[in-house]
């Protein structure tokens, strides 16, 4: 991932519920904005379908972190996006993945996460959060631009989509089901709650 340095720069104009907000809070800029929400506390959310739960709860995960950034971009006219990016979960992401790995005898757990893209950088404001990752997720298996605040249903969708088309194709993952891999997602998402709980 790039450096926070290539983020835009840009004055925040109360256009909209997400800028208010943030001049609400004294963030007059948008590098500004960025700085606040990487430093906010790594946490799942309560509820994924309130655009505003990353304030009410002071705290996000890289879907509520990048949605509120993502969302004030498309308010200021800045293009800035929100992509989801579909990714290889290993031991070397996250410790306790092997197990996972043995059970289901497969090489590794198809996980989901996101970032934001401006021109040809990439940016994650949860890079160095407690959020159970050993190192960043820089090499995705499929990556695309999404709405700022998709639905938990519709990113659901995307990855059995990338499950259907490009994962269970793939050579590495030849007799392996989808049911399989479905049952070791939820173990990975088990496992990366357990970590940041810890």
């Amino acid at each position: 991932m790039d450096s926070y340095d290539k983020l835009p720069d840009a004055e925040i104009k109360p256009v909209g519920e997400l800028s208010k907000k943030f001049l609400d809070l004294g963030i007059k800029t948008f590098k500004g904005a960025c700085d606040y929400v990487h430093n906010i506390e790594y946490g799942y959310n309560t509820n994924y379908e309130d655009k505003m739960i990353f304030f009410k709860e002071n705290k996000g995960t890289c879907t509520t972190k990048h949605a509120v950034i993502a969302g004030m971009a498309q308010e200021l006219e800045i293009p800035l996006y929100k992509h989801v990016c579909f990714y290889k979960f290993t031991e070397e992401i996250t410790t306790g993945v092997n197990e996972i790995l043995r059970k289901y005898v497969i090489p590794y757990v198809p996980m989901a996460h996101c970032f934001l893209v401006y021109e040809n950088y990439r940016f994650d404001l949860t890079e160095g959060n407690h959020n159970g990752k050993k190192k960043p997720i820089d090499d995705c298996i499929h990556a695309e631009r999404v709405d700022p605040f998709i639905s938990r249903k519709d990113e659901y969708l995307l990855f059995k989509k990338v499950l259907k088309e490009k994962i269970l194709p793939s050579k590495e993952m030849e007799g392996i089901s989808e049911k399989t891999l479905l049952k070791a997602r939820a173990k990975g998402i088990i496992l990366l709650t357990n970590c940041i709980l810890a």
